[in-house]
């Protein structure tokens, strides 16, 4: 189904979780964030980030570290209630939290009871009436007493970072878990009330051929998830130092790469997940699906989400926060992230202020991505015509008027597609990840 033009892949683009993308970021005005916070109405959510891991994965371009230095923990969780707090201090109390998503790292390395501890300082600090839970959760950690512990917050979602189910890739990328590992923490999610269970997957990985790849979409398919996230892994060295451990020899190549990309989709399409966006899938019953079935995908920090919330308000070490006008990142350092806190201060420093241009860029990206088609003005229209051309000749894409629709053919190249309405991008030298 998906016709393969390299030439159509061969400059790196962004993922678009935002827009303007991280890279784009500098120095905000002061007190940006807190003036943000304070005139923000209406919905919103949360997102907490806990940057620890129990075991570092050589391929992650996380901000997270080991969770062995117990004192370490518990003095950065220590800062991120003070940060509840402040944030809290200063939002409307007529707001309302939609959604609450953890993040990492892995918010299983640290204790349940500490979880719990962060989930009750949430429920003093915010109004959580019908809010909805989510988690990410490393199997590897994962327990019985994790799972009462996801039970008793009411968290409902959960994705586990599999990656991948052979051996000898998982060996390759410094992620072993055994399969009974997953099994085991599927029973625990499932009996703590998780509805909407999703699976990380990798391809594009060191050693990894597409039987193996094939042989994961089926396990996990056959262990009942709810969500699956089909991602190429990014080999950047240059800016995770961790992934100089893998062998960049051993990774498959260009064509490769996308025969995988290509398998996974007709494979899981085939099985009855139906696409959102382009890498994830999602049964017929899960609220992605429906929110891409009524046309109301979104995209944030998270990627593809059916939250319908203009503003996301981020919390930990490295966390972003998004606003209509406004996109502002946590301190990353963790010692200086702990210092802000400690004064009760908030930590947001680095991000920008999205112009009127920036908003409209980002509502047809974002639009691109999520419902393959966006109207555009007849001078944004004039701007890209030329570059558009080649997808356009090639039936990826197509224009009727002043409406820009990418093709069902043309799905692996939205990123790029995408990529042509980023005013950014013409003079950024920052490289991102093959666009497949």
């Amino acid at each position: 189904m998906w016709p393969y033009h390299p030439e159509l892949l061969e400059t790196p683009v962004p993922r678009y979780t935002s827009y303007p993308t991280a890279a784009d970021f500098g120095a905000l005005p002061a007190n940006a964030i807190e003036r943000a916070i304070e005139r923000t109405t209406g919905d919103l959510s949360l997102y907490l980030h806990i940057p620890f891991c129990e075991k570092i994965c050589f391929y992650c371009g996380c901000n997270t570290g080991a969770a062995g230095r117990r004192e370490r923990v518990e003095s950065y969780l220590a800062a991120l209630h003070r940060e509840i707090a402040s944030v809290a201090a200063r939002l409307n109390p007529n707001t309302h939290i939609r959604r609450i998503a953890f993040g990492g790292g892995s918010p299983n390395a640290i204790e349940p009871r500490e979880f719990l501890e962060l989930a009750d300082a949430l429920h003093r600090s915010f109004s959580l009436s019908g809010t909805e839970w989510s988690i990410e959760l490393d199997p590897r950690s994962m327990s019985a007493e994790w799972g009462h512990a996801i039970g008793e917050v009411g968290i409902t979602r959960a994705s586990m970072g599999v990656q991948t189910f052979a051996a000898h890739c998982q060996t390759a990328i410094g992620r072993e878990q055994d399969d009974a590992l997953i099994c085991n923490s599927i029973d625990w999610l499932r009996a703590g009330g998780v509805t909407s269970l999703n699976f990380d997957l990798m391809y594009g990985l060191p050693h990894q051929s597409r039987g193996d790849l094939a042989d994961s979409l089926e396990y996990t398919r056959l262990l009942g998830a709810d969500r699956i996230a089909v991602f190429g892994y990014a080999h950047v060295p240059h800016i995770v130092s961790r992934q100089k451990v893998i062998d960049a020899s051993a990774l498959p190549g260009r064509d490769e790469r996308f025969a995988m990309a290509r398998e996974a989709y007709d494979y899981l399409t085939g099985e009855g997940y139906e696409a959102v966006g382009f890498d994830h899938f999602a049964l017929p019953h899960d609220s992605m699906a429906v929110a891409t079935r009524n046309g109301k995908l979104r995209r944030n920090f998270q990627g593809f989400t059916d939250d319908q919330s203009d503003v996301l308000i981020g919390m930990g070490a490295s966390a972003i926060s998004g606003f209509p006008d406004l996109i502002a990142q946590n301190e990353k350092n963790n010692g200086r992230y702990r210092m802000k806190c400690s004064q009760d201060l908030l930590s947001a420093s680095d991000g920008i202020v999205r112009s009127p241009q920036d908003r409209l860029r980002g509502q047809m990206i974002e639009a691109l991505l999520c419902r393959s088609e966006t109207e555009l003005s007849p001078c944004m229209l004039t701007q890209v015509r030329d570059r558009l051309q080649p997808f356009i000749e090639r039936r990826l894409a197509k224009i009727e008027g002043t409406r820009l629709t990418i093709t069902p053919e043309g799905l692996p190249y939205a990123r790029v597609i995408a990529a042509l309405f980023d005013s950014y991008r013409e003079t950024a030298t920052r490289r991102f990840s093959s666009a497949i």
